[in-house]
């Protein structure tokens, strides 16, 4: 896959070696205020959710900064994966997220059929919320150049136009918990468990299986293109190095990412209780805002269930998804910074209509996110690793409006 040199244009090009000075021959120069302001972070934020809560807590905000740190070193975009797929032909990147798909599966479907107890999957409703939700999310995060974990890794790793992109994206998530029980009173059926209906080794037989059909799909599109499969991405390589320095501050194969991503995910579900999640955490951000200055939350219903009011009256500081997200940005944040990127992010500004597609794209990816129950984390990632059926129906509904946001990109002057 490659990557643009210059800017971070979006999720994808979150880290893109120098190609002037080949990663065993110079170590980059670290940059020791960002890397510090980050450490300093993540003590300070690491000691508060200590004294909020208990210990666990602070372990899933330590998996949230090493998970921070395999995105950004990994470049593991899914937003650049699925475009590349379409306008390149190259499937690198959707290959890494089926492999991490399937990993996830295997080692996570095992963990919740053990029938512990306390211990849930990120499984949903499939309906018109569901479809609807996941489709404009599809479009939004080829215009907001990013998915949920997208966003927030380049934000951390300094990327202005990312950063408005995560405002509105906050913005639309609220609208969005606003609107979801009229939307959840459309036509739809129950959740759909694979666990329940056809066992453990059922389960992974059947996510195993759609995902090596996707895989095969994904190869004979981009074999008919250029005759061959893209394979160096997954390997170690002279060009991503394999010594320590690499480790800490070059462009990781997708292999490493892919490991430390899907047990990063087993880890958060057998600390926490439930997968990894990363947008209602946007949407208890915007709703304790909106609450700050004197807007009545529980006027709404969504914010009169169980679980989003227990949130809303309590401190973000014990909530496990705003926790892990605060990890991922600061994680991210110490990755820039040992790489010497994080300058390099902030200098482009967003202007025109750039800004405008990633206001109009944060919007989509905040509504579709709370109608279609997460993001590319917490409802493909997570509901495929929990035997879940509406992860493939977001995944089909998501990439065709991708498909959509794919051919608008050009007038909002984003490059394919």
């Amino acid at each position: 896959m490659a990557h643009n040199a210059t800017t971070l244009a979006d999720e994808g090009q979150a880290f893109s070696p120098r190609p002037s000075t080949p990663p065993e021959a110079s170590a980059p120069r670290v940059d020791t205020f960002v890397v510090g302001l980050a450490l300093t972070g993540m003590l300070v934020l690491g000691a508060l959710v200590w004294l909020e809560t208990a210990p666990f807590l602070v372990a899933l905000f330590a998996i949230g900064a090493v998970m921070g740190i395999a995105l950004y070193h990994g470049a593991f975009g899914f937003t650049a994966g699925w475009r590349n797929l379409v306008t390149k032909r190259r499937g690198a990147g959707m290959r890494a997220q089926l492999m991490l798909f399937a990993l996830a599966s295997v080692i996570m479907i095992p963990l919740l059929g053990s029938g512990q107890p306390g211990m849930v999957g990120a499984v949903a409703p499939i309906g018109t919320s569901l479809v609807v939700g996941s489709f404009l999310f599809g479009l939004g995060m080829q215009l907001g150049g990013g998915c949920g974990s997208g966003t927030l890794f380049t934000v951390g790793a300094g990327n202005l136009r990312m950063l408005v992109t995560l405002v509105f994206f906050i913005v639309g998530a609220v609208i969005g918990s606003i609107h979801l029980p009229w939307w959840l009173d459309l036509p739809g059926l129950d959740p759909v468990n694979l666990i329940d209906s056809v066992g453990v080794v059922g389960a992974i037989a059947v996510q195993v299986t759609g995902l090596a059909l996707v895989m095969a799909w994904v190869n004979r599109v981009e074999r008919r293109a250029h005759g061959g499969l893209e394979r160096s991405e997954l390997r170690v390589t002279p060009s991503t190095g394999t010594s320590l320095r690499a480790l800490l501050t070059g462009r990781w194969p997708f292999a490493w990412a892919i490991l430390v991503l899907a047990l990063g995910n087993a880890l958060t579900l057998a600390i926490g209780g439930a997968p990894w999640g990363i947008t209602f955490a946007f949407n208890l951000w915007g709703a304790k805002a909106l609450q700050a200055v004197g807007v009545d939350m529980s006027q709404f219903e969504f914010w009169t269930w169980d679980y989003p009011a227990m949130a809303l009256a309590d401190s973000v500081l014990v909530n496990i998804t705003s926790v892990m997200n605060f990890g991922l940005l600061l994680g991210a944040m110490f990755a820039a910074g040992m790489a010497n990127r994080f300058n390099e992010a902030s200098r482009k500004r967003p202007e025109g209509r750039p800004f405008l597609a990633a206001v109009i794209g944060g919007l989509l990816l905040g509504y579709g996110a709370r109608l279609g129950f997460g993001c590319n984390i917490g409802a493909l990632f997570s509901g495929l690793a929990s035997g879940s059926l509406h992860a493939w129906v977001w995944f089909g509904c998501a990439f065709v409006g991708s498909l959509i946001g794919i051919r608008l990109r050009p007038w909002f002057r984003l490059p394919n």
